[in-house]
């Protein structure tokens, strides 16, 4: 790049961190950066809401101040007509705060139901396999703190437990990759959000699916602005999830070691095999117990579903139980002792 180019890019890039000079947005932005920390190279997953919108701009400030690269993906699933104009125009506002976005296409035949869920699962599959291709380690995503209330009730309507009610943190990996899923917006609310991507870039992509009463997140977030109006605020939902986060820091102790107690790897036949006081413990600590193994032996994104699970448990203590497949597993008893593998090694 010559001196000239470089004296227009400089001069950019001071512009873009002149907004941190308002006293809301570089609030917001001491919020974001704290909740980061991380001084590696970074890819930021951004649909053209105003949620992702801010994580971009705030991202981009991050990137300038601590001289890190970062590479910035939007899924196209081209399930709208409209979404294709969609992308170009979010990547071309983008590109005036000097964000170069690359546009990821789901092609090939689209589903006819459970859109949303498997719509989420190509666009993690999609932004992974970036990831992976560029030795990006940290993915961030602009999942907020009403996100994670309305993941809450969702959960709650689904009869989850306690580690199903609270499994939307900060931090996950994906799936058995070298790639960290981070979600640094978690304590900051949509309305913050709202605002950067006004004052920044006064634009935003209005997603019809958002206020479609077909999708069950949808009903859930309107229920929200009902409880609220009860009295059910932001701050008491936000107390209530962190006293059952402090509830399942206890079990998860006693999932570890009963994990460590009674179970054993066979790493050559990729196998693991269950002692008999792996069951001789309380209801909650089997289920989380069964769920993390299947879930990691298996290699899925998410978690058998619990009411899989509990079937498990009770098959498992009759002694008609001889085997069965569940999460990509195959779980199947020897004696008193019961195994589990990769449901493909069972295969002809």
């Amino acid at each position: 790049m010559n001196l000239k180019n470089l004296s227009a890019q400089s001069k950019k890039h001071k512009k873009i961190l002149s907004q941190l000079n308002q006293k809301k947005i570089s609030k917001i932005y001491n919020e974001f950066s704290t909740s980061l920390k991380i001084k590696e190279d970074l890819a930021v997953a951004v649909s053209g809401g105003p949620d992702s919108l801010a994580l971009a701009y705030l991202t981009k400030c991050y990137s300038l101040k601590n001289k890190i690269k970062v590479k910035y993906y939007l899924v196209n699933h081209m399930l709208r007509k409209e979404a294709s104009l969609e992308a170009e125009t979010v990547k071309k506002i983008l590109k005036k705060i000097d964000i170069q976005c690359i546009i990821l296409n789901w092609n090939g035949k689209k589903p006819s139901k459970n859109i949303q869920a498997t719509a989420r699962d190509k666009r993690y599959s999609l932004l992974a396999s970036e990831c992976k291709k560029n030795n990006i380690k940290y993915l961030l995503l602009g999942h907020h703190l009403n996100d994670l209330f309305e993941n809450f009730l969702i959960r709650i309507a689904r009869g989850s437990g306690l580690n199903g009610l609270i499994s939307f943190s900060k931090n996950t990996k994906y799936r058995d990759q070298n790639l960290n899923i981070i979600r640094p917006l978690l304590n900051l609310e949509k309305k913050d959000l709202l605002y950067i991507s006004n004052e920044v870039f006064s634009f935003f992509v209005k997603d019809p699916s958002n206020i479609n009463e077909d999708y069950k997140r949808t009903r859930i977030r309107n229920l929200l602005y009902s409880l609220e109006k009860e009295g059910l605020d932001i701050k008491k939902l936000k107390l209530t999830i962190n006293n059952l986060k402090d509830s399942d820091r206890s079990i998860k102790f006693y999932v570890d070691r009963n994990l460590k107690k009674n179970v054993v790897f066979l790493k050559r036949k990729n196998t693991y095999i269950l002692s008999y006081n792996f069951f001789d413990q309380s209801h909650e600590i089997i289920f989380r117990s069964l769920t993390k193994l299947i879930q990691k032996l298996g290699g899925k994104y998410y978690p058998v579903r619990g009411k899989s699970i509990n079937e498990l448990i009770k098959g498992v203590n009759k002694k008609s139980f001889t085997k069965v497949t569940l999460g990509g597993c195959f779980i199947e008893r020897i004696n008193e002792t019961i195994l589990i593998s990769q449901e493909s090694l069972h295969k002809v």
